[in-house]
């Protein structure tokens, strides 16, 4: 009896030359001693999406400990080196068919790659050879039948494993490479649980490099990068289980103003904190940058729709009478569109906000005395933020990092000021609060209310279009039946992958809306499910669900808030 791999590599070899809708014979299940091949979608023609496969090896025979793979937080961080395995693997055969997906700096949770109880298993997607519209067999057999099982081998047998002793058992504690990045990521989300512990907002590690090679690349400066060092007063130490002591400048929650010259690593700094709600790879150089996990970035976005935000805080009384307790509108201004992202930001749970001064407009963050002067508080709609920056503390717990470089209007009202100078930080917070004369930070305030819920109508979600499913076109734009959600301004977002999930969210969530349920309590009710079936539960638990990661929270919040098809429940 002829084995499935000789029956595949027949099969394809006998296809060779004819018309390429003849791939469809292939689909089904293939062993390959260990490794099972699975061949779920055959693409229909050679500029079509790639075909679907996947390949899966069982835990006996794979042979990984079960100490660094049984754990959720383990098997995300196992995963991710699995999936940088295969693709170095690939990369070393010079082998482009077979895609396994695009890896960053961040560790995310994906589909690509998935540890269950049962074994290990890949998504590929494979594309299928051919000459014009006929199928190249014998090339597709050495892909699918060569290829592809020993691409399983390299990632899923533990003793092929980069570090790995090939003596090891499934229950050996040595491991690697391998269990060394599922430590580092233990450590860093222990850290991160540490600052909710320790009422801080973010850490630096003593010695990390922020800035990167280039405008457009993640990667680290890998030369005359400043490493950076706490200044003694924000110094903070921290041991952690793994017997791991970790010294760097600790951010307590709170207003912090960042200040300095041009050029001299404010934005660096904001930008390390903004990637520091995500665990990073060894390397990286902010491997100890870590940010609690709400941590939302705010700027302003001219032309951005908005629907029911309460922005009033920030801008009431209008001359047009304009109810700012619900302010809709689809081409929202500078400061109503930056009041609108940081209430939507609240209003999703964001617990600390990170505020470039580059990138706001400038009367929502500040009015200056001889401004005020000039035109009379009840002739002037905004409140700028310097305002409101302390009530939004005190009454709503929410912290704010910002980076200033022409106005001292924050010094008052913040708790911490910061100097960069050539990358070095200092805390300056004395000598600013003495500039502007105060000896701490101003907490008096207006309270700043709870507003209504948003609640979303049931067809919110359903566009007007034969068209109705959502698919993420890059990392900065999801098509959502004939419209289009702009995700340029949304800075936290660090995969393409990242889009298609939040994609995937917006079909889940039509499902959900009813009338009843509030924009908050549908992102709740998906974040319960990701935590309890992970990233697959969002594609319906698919068997082969594509390449999808994890989004947030706030970003699926973010292209929920910019669909100018969204209608709420009066």
């Amino acid at each position: 009896m002829n084995s499935p791999r000789l029956n595949l590599a027949s099969t394809l070899h006998s296809l060779d030359g004819r018309s390429y809708g003849n791939y469809k014979q292939i689909r089904g299940s293939y062993e390959f001693g260990p490794v099972t091949v699975f061949i779920d979608r055959v693409q229909v023609d050679p500029f079509a999406s790639p075909s679907k496969v996947r390949i899966r090896i069982n835990r006996a025979e794979a042979g990984f400990p079960t100490d660094i793979t049984t754990e959720r937080a383990d098997r995300i961080a196992a995963a991710d080196f699995l999936f940088r395995v295969g693709n170095s693997f690939q990369r070393s055969k010079n082998r482009n068919a077979v895609v396994l997906g695009r890896q960053g700096q961040e560790v995310l949770e994906r589909t690509n790659v998935i540890i269950d109880d049962e074994g290990f298993e890949a998504r590929l997607l494979v594309n299928l050879p051919a000459r014009g519209r006929r199928i190249l067999g014998h090339l597709a057999a050495d892909i699918l039948t060569r290829d592809v099982p020993e691409l399983a081998q390299a990632m899923f047998v533990h003793s092929n494993l980069p570090g790995a002793d090939s003596g090891d058992g499934p229950d050996d504690r040595s491991g690697g490479n391998l269990r060394e990045h599922v430590q580092l990521h233990r450590d860093q989300l222990e850290l991160q649980n540490h600052l909710g512990e320790e009422g801080l907002l973010a850490f630096i590690g003593n010695g990390a490099i922020l800035p990167r090679r280039s405008g457009d690349s993640d990667m680290p400066m890998d030369s005359n990068a400043v490493a950076f060092t706490s200044p003694s007063s924000l110094e903070h130490t921290v041991t952690l289980s793994s017997g791991r002591r970790l010294t760097g400048m600790a951010i307590p929650r709170g207003v912090t103003v960042i200040v300095g010259g041009g050029y001299h690593g404010k934005s660096t700094i904001l930008r390390a904190l903004e990637r520091g709600v995500y665990p990073h790879i060894a390397g990286d150089g902010r491997e100890w940058v870590i940010t609690e996990p709400s941590a939302t970035s705010i700027r302003a976005e001219d032309g951005r729709a908005v629907t029911g935000d309460d922005i009033s805080p920030f801008i009431n009384n209008l001359p047009s009478g304009t109810d700012t307790r619900a302010f809709t509108t689809t081409n929202a201004s500078g400061s109503t569109s930056q009041a609108a992202n940081l209430v939507e930001a609240v209003e999703v749970g964001s617990r600390s906000l990170l505020i470039d001064e580059d990138t706001s407009a400038t009367n929502f963050m500040i009015r200056d005395d001889r401004m005020r002067a000039l035109i009379p508080a009840d002739r002037e709609p905004i409140t700028p933020f310097v305002d409101r920056i302390r009530p939004l503390f005190s009454h709503r717990g929410v912290s704010t990092v910002l980076v200033a470089g022409g106005s001292s209007a924050f010094f008052e009202v913040a708790d911490h000021v910061i100097a960069l100078d050539a990358y070095v930080p200092q805390e300056v917070t004395e000598k600013a609060h003495e500039l502007v004369g105060v000896t701490s930070a101003d907490d008096t305030g207006e309270a700043f209310a709870t507003p209504r819920p948003r609640i979303p109508t049931a067809k919110a979600l359903h566009p007007s279009s034969k068209t109705k499913s959502a698919k993420a076109k890059g990392l900065g734009q999801v098509q959502f039946g004939k419209a289009f959600i702009d995700l340029t301004a949304v800075s936290q977002l660090v995969d393409p992958q990242q889009t298609t999930g939040i994609a995937e969210a917006l079909e889940y969530m039509a499902e959900i809306f009813d009338d009843q349920i509030s924009l908050t309590e549908a992102l709740a009710e998906v974040e319960d499910m990701l935590d309890a079936q992970g990233v697959d539960g969002l594609t319906g638990n698919r068997d082969h669900p594509g390449h999808v990661a994890r989004p947030r929270a706030q970003e699926i919040a973010a292209a929920l808030n910019r669909f100018r098809g969204l209608r709420l429940v009066d």
